[in-house]
């Protein structure tokens, strides 16, 4: 399957900053790790729907 990335450097970022904290720590829920990037790295209310789009798509949600 194919995933279009986003061109705003800050939401790639964050989509390898959640993907790696996500293979270190399973244990902590994907929504958290979203909200921390989101501050983290300064992201609009679009880009944070493209996040939960991404990772829902990935099949990180359960």
């Amino acid at each position: 399957m194919t995933t279009i990335m986003p061109e705003a450097e800050n939401v790639q970022k964050a989509i390898k900053w959640i993907s790696a904290n996500l293979e270190e720590k399973g244990s902590q829920p994907l929504q958290a790790l979203i909200e921390k990037a989101v501050f983290k790295f300064d992201l609009s209310p679009k880009d944070t729907d493209f996040l939960m789009n991404f990772f829902r798509d990935s099949n990180h949600v359960k």
